[in-house]
């Protein structure tokens, strides 16, 4: 047949039909009886179909009719060894090829491109049983194939057969293979044996999970131009981590988590909502971030709905993102927010053992420095205007010891060079208020000093502990105090007896007394606030008692 002659099937018993419309078509048109067709195909351009006999239509006839080729999916059928006995239109189209397909193997026609035998991996055991198998070909299309067995009668004579649908699966195995991609991200991102996180520092581990971020986003997602911002919760400031193929003046542009005046960025972290910008140019929210970006998508990262910061990517085509594009980015966006997550608790576990480890040392450090200051100061108050040289050198102990104990556990904020990942802040942030001052706690019960080196230590306070009135008097007599806590019960004096020689040594030191449970034999609180004591706590007091109480102690003007 000529390549240009259109062919023409006459359905019907009768093959007087088929002189009579070559007569009619004459050389235009290639007119064959479907009688003389073992298994028609779709290769035919028009059916003529003798209406006088519709009963006798065999169901291969209907498929002739166009029927089968309306269909969104390709229908093959096949023999026993898996040749193409018939198939749509459809299915040539799927193919990408005019090429009649009747006679070929179904393993030549799919060509799968890692060469996976189709005769083998799709063989349905009984009629009515299916075989499905998704096929990635050499083009790098893929078809979803599904082989069910069944019989055909033709000729009167019943023939074993299978039946074949086809369709594109391209998008749906490219999502598939993304989905794996960022899985496979998930478990790869800041995942270090526990040898290499001891190994490495907080900078260390921030570095390394840029690279992996970048690589990532470019080979999964398979975007050129981002940026990723953290949240900073206490100034609600979104501080750059990381970008690529932004503007050099948008990347630095401080913005804040806010519903307005920051950008799209900012709106997001504001209400913890992924928004898709499809024309940057008609966008009230946009600022620009690339120079040519004309959409972008912007997600939040999110752990337990709190917002750890933002995922921004831009486009320089208008309509460059859907639905589909932002849905990934959120999956993706899942998986930075956990790492990030996780960088976070090892900065604050790393944070928490150094608290831990401060505290413990300067409980052992603060009873020998203590003894060695009071020591120090005893013998000071003896060599006072008898010998400089001596007090000189005593003075000198001093200030060493309080050096030694003021360094002794301070805890030093990791950084990670940049101001990112939240710097990990102490567990315990210290009052600004009281960093550096100086305090003298008097008390005979030794956990009593103990617990007071460890709470106003953490705190920032220098806390020097004595057991006694007279030593207290000493000490205050010879050093700067900003505040004194005395219990009023002491083995050499009572409460008001410790007050007033302590005021007579400095009457503008502000003092705090201490009694269990409000008990005051010897009326030392009431005699004592009748001579200007101001502050009382009642043991067991909270932790946040005593320290509001030094706070304002240390914070209020003397009196004029």
């Amino acid at each position: 047949m000529a390549a240009t002659r259109k062919r023409m099937l006459v359905m019907g018993r009768t093959g007087s039909a088929v002189p009579g419309i070559k007569e009619l078509t004459g050389e235009l048109v290639d007119v064959v009886s479907a009688n003389d067709v073992p298994l028609p195909d779709s290769s035919a351009d028009y059916m003529v179909v003798d209406s006088s006999e519709p009963g006798l239509m065999s169901d291969m006839q209907v498929c002739g009719m166009g029927l089968f080729s309306a269909l969104p999916d390709g229908v093959v059928l096949l023999d026993e060894s898996q040749n193409i006995l018939w198939h749509n239109s459809t299915f040539r189209n799927l193919l990408k090829t005019d090429a009649l397909l009747v006679g070929q193997m179904l393993q030549d026609v799919i060509k799968p491109a890692d060469g996976t035998d189709l005769r083998r991996v799709m063989v349905p055991s009984n009629p009515g049983e299916a075989a499905s198998l998704n096929v990635r070909r050499e083009d790098r299309s893929s078809l979803g194939l599904r082989l069910a067995r069944t019989t055909i009668s033709l000729g009167g004579n019943q023939h074993n057969a299978m039946i074949l649908t086809v369709r594109d699966v391209s998008k749906q195995m490219l999502e598939k293979q993304k989905q794996d991609a960022i899985y496979r991200a998930g478990l790869e991102m800041g995942n270090l044996a526990p040898d290499e996180v001891t190994a490495m520092t907080h900078e260390e581990r921030v570095s390394l999970l840029k690279e992996q971020i970048l690589q990532l986003t470019q080979e999964v997602l398979g975007y050129d131009t981002f940026e990723i911002r953290l949240l900073n919760t206490e100034s609600q400031e979104l501080m750059p981590l990381l970008e690529f193929g932004m503007d050099p003046e948008a990347a630095s542009r401080r913005l804040f988590a806010a519903e307005t005046g920051n950008g799209v960025t900012g709106f997001v972290a504001f209400s913890n909502r992924s928004y898709l910008c499809a024309d940057t140019k008609n966008d009230r929210l946009y600022l620009c971030g690339a120079a040519d970006a004309r959409s972008s998508l912007t997600v939040p990262l999110t752990i337990r709905d709190s917002v750890l910061g933002t995922f921004n990517v831009e486009s320089p085509g208008t309509l460059s993102f859907n639905q589909k594009d932002l849905d990934f980015l959120t999956l993706f966006g899942r998986v930075v927010a956990s790492s990030l997550n996780q960088l976070q608790l090892l900065a604050a576990e790393k944070v928490t053992a150094a608290t831990e480890n401060s505290d413990r040392l300067r409980r052992e450090v603060a009873e020998p420095s203590d003894e060695i200051l009071h020591a120090s100061t005893w013998i000071l108050d003896r060599y006072i205007g008898h010998d400089p040289d001596v007090c000189e050198r005593l003075h000198l102990i001093a200030d060493r010891i309080r050096k030694i104990s003021s360094s002794v556990g301070t805890v030093a904020p990791a950084s990670d060079g940049g101001g990112m990942m939240g710097s990990s802040a102490p567990i315990r942030p210290p009052r600004k208020a009281l960093q550096g001052k100086r305090v003298l706690v008097v008390d005979q019960d030794a956990t009593a000093r103990e617990e007071a080196h460890d709470l106003l230590g953490q705190m920032g306070c220098e806390v020097e502990a004595v057991q006694n009135a007279t030593a207290a008097c000493a000490m205050l007599r010879n050093h700067h105090y900003d505040v004194v806590l005395t219990d009023i019960r002491l083995s050499d004096a009572n409460g008001y007896e410790c007050f007033r020689r302590l005021r007579e040594i400095n009457g503008l030191v502000p003092i705090i007394m201490m009694t269990a449970f409000g008990y005051d034999a010897s009326h030392s609180i009431v005699k004592a606030r009748q001579e200007g004591l101001k502050a009382v706590l009642y043991k067991p007091f909270r932790r946040a008692q005593m320290l509001d109480e030094v706070e304002k102690a240390v914070t209020t003007p003397p009196p004029g």
